[in-house]
């Protein structure tokens, strides 16, 4: 019998990670539905964007408030986790705060995992604030109402009760310290519990025990649960953000892709040797679609930017197009990115792998031309991402796809290509009449 709760948390610590472990592979599965593409070399640059961005949170802190209480919630979130490893091995030897020896550095880090628990409470309170009374209004846009608005609110509720378990936890531990408890060692520092314990004094050892217990079990299981809901929240760049940003753009922001095809075509018909007319070989591979209208089109690292992307918003505040009133919004393109990708997995796991043609797609199913025409090409929303994610590579592969593929560019746009192929400029203007405005 005193072996039971070993077993069962065993059970649940072996349920909790073969779930993680599916949600993964199928992760990875999505993203590699993506084209290949080339982000080798630089990288010693890319370990330095890393290591700043996501590690440093460098991009975060260009606001201030925000910023601070992000890291709060980052550092105080990584390193209370670090807790979990003796609660696991606890959990599986039957043990009681085992790594309690290490005396003084065990002290010293008990006491910082409760500063930074009631540090991360206090941010969490804020966030809340922000999102819910105060409104800031990159919370309240359009693509933020329903699942994203419940999931940001979920996520906030989840890490304030499990914070709350933590410190009463040890409040209820500290107490059977005190009262000499068979089993709890006199170990670690309690500055905040210390006071929750206060409201303890009263309560036998047997009640304390059952508490202890109970807040230790809920706080252990919380974690696993919240492990795999990363998955279907937008909390996965807490994973996500690392590669994201070791493979983001090193190019100028300024600086596009060319598309081989099209260099090849332009090298073909500058080569004079070069017959134009001849047909290609038999064994010739079919030509690639130019751009993209569904996710497939795109290359993985874009898919992956989609799964990493925070939902914070501040692409869209820092957009020019969105802030005079266009239907664009950069943070809705990943997210319609990543729901068309979610979409497509689904029926990939209702079809034994194969992807069976639904008749959808990401353009216009999800993302419309208007919003894809609204874009100046600014790189304002890639400049302002906290973690790297490029929502102009899709709009400018997508708009490839209404140009080259369906030639359905807007009226304006049409007009001025017809006239830099007629007249080496955009305006309306005859080559030799370019200079008739020094006369006036």
């Amino acid at each position: 019998m005193e072996y039971i709760p070993n077993i069962l948390f065993a059970l649940a610590l072996i349920f909790g990670i073969t779930f993680f472990t599916r949600n993964v592979k199928k992760l990875s599965r999505n993203i590699k539905l993506g084209k290949d593409v080339d982000v080798s070399g630089n990288t010693s640059q890319r370990w330095r964007n890393m290591a700043r961005i996501a590690l440093g949170q460098s991009k975060m802190v260009v606001r201030p408030i925000a910023g601070l209480m992000h890291i709060i919630v980052y550092v105080g979130f990584i390193i209370i986790n670090i807790e979990v490893l003796e609660i696991i091995i606890d959990g599986l030897l039957g043990t009681h705060r085992i790594f309690a020896p290490l005396g003084t550095i065990y002290n010293v880090l008990i006491g910082s995992f409760e500063v930074l628990a009631l540090l991360v409470i206090i941010a969490v309170v804020i966030f809340w604030i922000r999102r819910n009374i105060i409104r800031l209004k990159r919370f309240i846009k359009p693509e933020m109402e329903g699942w994203p608005k419940m999931d940001g609110n979920m996520i906030l509720y989840i890490e304030m009760v499990l914070m709350l378990l933590f410190l009463t936890m040890n409040a209820a531990d500290f107490q059977l310290q005190q009262l000499d408890a068979p089993h709890y060692t006199k170990a670690g520092a309690f500055p905040v519990s210390q006071f929750i314990a206060v409201l303890f004094q009263e309560a036998s050892i047997s009640s304390l025990i059952i508490l202890e217990r109970s807040a230790w079990w809920m706080h252990i299981l919380g974690i696993l649960a919240f492990l795999n809901y990363l998955y279907y929240s937008k909390h996965l760049h807490i994973l996500l953000a690392f590669p994201n940003t070791f493979y983001g753009k090193l190019k100028p922001q300024g600086e596009f892709n060319n598309l081989k095809a099209v260099t090849d075509e332009v090298k073909l018909m500058m080569d004079p040797s070069a017959d134009p007319y001849a047909a290609p070989p038999e064994d010739a591979p079919e030509p690639e679609k130019f751009g993209a209208s569904d996710v497939m089109d795109l290359n993985w690292v874009q898919l992956m930017n989609a799964y990493t992307c925070t939902e914070c918003g501040r692409c869209t505040s820092e957009c020019p197009a969105n802030q005079t009133g266009k239907k664009l919004s950069p943070r809705k393109i990943m997210m319609d990115t990543r729901d068309r990708l979610e979409e497509v997995g689904k029926n990939m796991d209702a079809n034994k792998g194969e992807f069976v043609p639904d008749g959808k797609q990401l353009l216009d199913d999800y993302i419309s031309r208007e919003e894809l025409w609204a874009c100046t090409t600014c790189n304002a929303c890639v400049q302002a991402c906290p973690v790297s994610i490029d929502p102009l590579s899709i709009i400018v592969e997508m708009r490839r796809f209404l140009v080259m593929e369906q030639s359905a560019a807007p009226t304006e746009l049409n007009n001025m290509m017809s006239n830099i192929e007629n007249n080496g400029a955009p305006w309306p203007y005859n080559q030799m009449d370019r200079l008739n405005w020094v006369n006036e």
